[in-house]
């Protein structure tokens, strides 16, 4: 299946990357979203990422300008209509994620493949909410997208072999290197990853270290090129949470509890670089401070 247009369904941090590298890579990309000051936020980052790339001799000024101009910025769901393919990148809330594919299902044309950048919960699931569970597939890219190189690529119970060849084919052509996985809460990368931040979320409510130390341990001890506490920060705190109970509940195990110290920073706001506080402080440019 060649795949030309592609429909990215939420403008947010992942969202925007999944549009900056499909773009970068020759691709019709419709970007939905209904807050449309989310849009405009999303577009303005692509285009200061595709900036940076080009001050670092990645991309030259032709390139930024061609990307840019691949880029529709759409208000609905109904402006998928003519994508091959749809990446749907929406907060981890699973009663979100049906409501979406349920509507694009009806929305996308008939052979198009419908994909969940979810980092956690069950890709069977979405697709039950679908009349083509067999082109529905997980494509779980990593942040920042236009960086990392991974996609983990998850086949639910019902998709169908070429659903997944093909989007292993087009994570090839998009740069990234594609590792398939089955469908289980967590996956790889978050089955591993999320206990390691809880449990140095842990490790700093019960006060046996500052943030700043307990990521200096993992950086410069354990060669991690972030520690958990920031990577936290970036990848979202209530993002951490959610994953955290999807997997405490998906699996039953209470390894998966969430730290009541992250959710109380959920609680009160503090979602990490997004916000300017998490487990560090950042200044408007999201450095830490």
């Amino acid at each position: 299946m060649n795949i030309e247009r592609v429909a990215v369904v939420g403008a947010g941090t992942m969202g925007n990357g999944i549009a900056h590298v499909c773009a970068l890579a020759g691709l019709q990309v419709v970007l939905v979203d209904t807050d449309a000051a989310a849009l405009d936020r999303g577009v303005a980052t692509i285009g200061r990422n595709l900036e940076r790339q080009r001050a670092r001799g990645r991309i030259d000024a032709g390139a930024v300008a061609g990307a840019l101009g691949r880029i529709e910025p759409a208000p609905g769901l109904e402006h998928v209509g003519q994508a091959g393919l749809v990446v749907e990148a929406v907060p981890e809330v699973a009663a979100l994620k049906y409501e979406i594919f349920a509507e694009l299902d009806r929305m996308a044309p008939p052979g198009a493949i419908l994909a969940s950048n979810t980092s956690s919960i069950s890709i069977t699931a979405i697709a039950a909410r679908t009349s083509r569970p067999g082109r529905v597939v997980g494509m779980h890219f990593m942040n920042p997208v236009p960086v990392m190189k991974l996609v983990e690529v998850v086949r639910g119970l019902r998709t169908e072999d070429a659903t997944g060849e093909t989007v292993v084919e087009f994570a090839l052509a998009l740069g990234k290197t594609p590792v398939e996985v089955r469908d289980f809460p967590g996956f790889v990368s978050n089955r591993i990853l999320a206990p390691m931040i809880n449990e140095a979320v842990f490790a700093l409510m019960e006060g046996v270290a500052e943030a700043e130390a307990i990521d200096a341990v993992m950086t410069l001890g354990m060669k991690h090129p972030m520690g958990p506490l920031a990577l936290a920060d970036l990848i979202g705190l209530d993002t951490c949470l959610n994953i955290l109970e999807v997997l405490h509940r998906e699996l039953g195990d209470d390894r998966y509890r969430p730290c009541p110290l992250l959710r109380q920073y959920v609680a009160a706001g503090w979602l990490g670089r997004k916000t300017g506080r998490g487990f560090h402080a950042y200044d408007r440019g999201r450095r830490p401070c």
